[in-house]
């Protein structure tokens, strides 16, 4: 899947599981919003080595610039395709049916062995794995940067929006 042809691909959105797209959509929509072309597929660290061993080792040949990387559980995959790629991940933890209530997707993303980063950002917040992304990418495409901004202003706009809805 992506959002547009295969052309110009600069983030890759990949799952353990197909029952964590409910979650990873989020990174697809909001990336799509900012107009960032992603592709998005499964690839479990655990059933599928070879698949992610491959995936991650042909990322950068093929474009792409960031991955986002959601896992539940163990949550192996964020960090094991950050030590083969040489590109930015960024980790999801997904609180799934097998998750002790989150923590342990959690604590498995965040702590990476020193040499192998792995951004993590709240547990399913993929919404803001997509933006950080779009803010990694942005810093070398002024077109991107200003949509970012664009969109943290009319976030703005929305709060001051609600504060005088609630004090008028």
């Amino acid at each position: 899947m992506s959002a547009a042809s295969n052309s110009n691909i600069q983030v890759g959105i990949i799952m353990g599981s197909k029952s964590d797209l409910n979650i990873m959509q989020d990174a697809a929509d909001i990336l799509k919003e900012l107009g960032v072309n992603f592709e998005m597929t499964v690839v479990s660290a655990h059933r599928t080595p070879e698949r992610m061993f491959d995936y991650a080792k042909s990322a950068a040949s093929r474009g792409l610039k960031v991955i986002i990387a959601g896992a539940g559980g163990a949550a192996h995959l964020p960090g094991m395709v950050a030590s083969i790629t040489q590109i930015p991940v960024i980790g999801v933890p997904v609180k799934s049916s097998n998750s002790i209530d989150g923590w342990d997707s959690i604590l498995s993303i965040l702590q990476m062995p020193n040499g192998i980063p792995v951004a993590t950002v709240a547990l399913n917040a993929a919404k803001n794995a997509g933006i950080l992304a779009a803010q990694i990418i942005g810093t070398a495409d002024a077109n991107l940067s200003q949509r970012l901004l664009d969109y943290k202003q009319n976030l703005k706009e929305k709060v001051e929006e609600s504060a005088r809805e609630m004090e008028g």
